[in-house]
């Protein structure tokens, strides 16, 4: 049995340097709210602060996937982190000095969404480049794990500094973690396959086609980006629905809270877990999102609610490790970004449209409808998936393709893979 990755060097500080960023980020959604609202005393700035984060990074994630694939992902990691923590540590300051200026959050969010965008696809790189592929799986889960404990953490976290320090001080500590996250990763060697230097638009196309390739990748992409966009939905109409009909303010923070504890569960399974489908199981238990849509759209009791939430959330932290692990096994390495930025992108982009629809759609015919139709479409497209050959055929150890399992490839290269 090989080694679990923690006990290599490489990969631990990874891990190390990831989760201590994953944490900082954590604290920010709530310290970014309060601080934009005091600031200014309107929920629009809030929103123009938020989509100057949102927009950048969905325009440029492709042209990050690009840049992952070029260069070594360590070396892209790198130049993010440092972006980030300048960005961070620039709104921290501004929080700090007492009179902030919307202008300069606003444009150092957009920076640091654009950062984003290239820092993101790097993960699965990061991983695979410090990982043996007998190692992925467990690899993937930790990093679950951590992600989970962080969304669980991070809210206290946030609530601490808050009501001590101050946002302002969140936002240093999420630098600070951006900036160990760097000392961190410099210290690491990853694995790099080179691609041919060809046109910006002959790579885009080369990832989308490796997208298209595989049908039980871009199938089970449209049920994600379903189920993002009906989580926007349930985030914009739950919390109003919540105070007014489930108990208050508590029931919708014990909601959130128990989500978390689910998303952590989901994601212990996971590291246990040896589905001989695991596309095809990661995508039903995905479908469960339709049990809290529904509940609220009913009304139903708060008790109820509540822990269809939570299963619903056991979902996605079980889908996260499962999937990346079927990804990183199933794509070729040369590709592994670009193909990770077109996931992010039709995931993130779903999430807008739910934010928009949602309030127009609870205005014409109140919110029961919107979350209904939510919970059809996100329950029909994750289970929808088990129709597709593609996605029933998927085994543990790669893609079935043509009846013969498709393994992980380098790209041929006369060198050897660069570090």
């Amino acid at each position: 049995m090989p080694p679990h990755p923690l006990r290599t060097r490489a990969f631990r500080l990874l891990f190390l340097g990831r989760t201590l960023s994953l944490l900082g980020d954590a604290a920010i959604p709530a310290a970014l709210a309060l601080a934009v609202y005091e600031a200014t005393g309107s929920t629009g700035a809030l929103a123009l602060v938020l989509g100057c984060a949102m927009v950048p990074k969905l325009l440029l994630l492709p042209l990050g996937g690009v840049v992952g694939d070029r260069f070594n992902a360590r070396t892209v990691a790198l130049v993010t982190d440092a972006v980030r923590c300048l960005t961070q540590l620039l709104v921290g300051v501004e929080l700090l000095g007492g009179e902030p200026r919307l202008w300069h959050i606003a444009v150092a969010e957009a920076v640091g969404g654009a950062a984003g965008a290239f820092a993101m696809p790097t993960v699965s790189p990061l991983i695979t480049g410090t990982v043996e592929e007998d190692g992925l799986r467990k690899a993937n889960a930790v990093m679950g794990v951590a992600q989970s404990a962080t969304r669980l953490g991070g809210p206290a976290l946030a609530g601490l500094l808050i009501y001590t320090v101050g946002p302002g001080l969140a936002f240093v500590l999420d630098a600070a973690s951006f900036a160990v996250s760097a000392v961190l990763l410099a210290a690491v060697r990853v694995r790099h396959v080179p691609i041919p230097r060809r046109s910006l638009l002959a790579d885009l196309k080369e990832g989308w086609t490796e997208v298209l390739a595989r049908d039980w990748y871009w199938t089970s992409l449209l049920a994600h980006a379903a189920w993002n966009g009906a989580a926007a939905v349930l985030m914009t109409l739950g919390p109003a629905i919540a105070v007014s009909e489930l108990g208050g303010q508590g029931t919708w923070l014990a909601l959130l809270q128990t989500g978390a504890v689910g998303l952590l569960l989901g994601s212990l399974i996971a590291a246990r877990a040896r589905p001989e489908r695991p596309v095809l199981v990661a995508n039903l238990g995905l479908a469960a999102y339709a049990l809290p849509l529904g509940l609220l759209a009913l009304s139903a009791p708060a008790p109820l609610t509540i822990a269809a939430y939570g299963v619903a959330q056991a979902g996605l932290g079980f889908l996260s490790p499962v999937w990346e692990t079927s990804v990183q096994q199933a794509i070729p390495a040369h590709a592994l970004a670009r193909v990770t930025s077109y996931d992010w992108l039709l995931s993130l982009g779903a999430m807008p449209l739910g934010y928009a629809l949602a309030p127009l759609a609870a205005s014409a015919w109140g919110p029961s409808v919107p979350l209904a139709v939510a919970a059809v479409v996100v329950g029909a497209a994750c289970l929808g998936t088990a129709a597709v050959p593609g996605v029933r055929r998927f085994g543990a150890a790669g893609a079935v393709v043509s009846g013969a399992p498709y393994r992980r490839k380098e790209l041929s290269s006369g060198r050897g893979p660069a570090r």
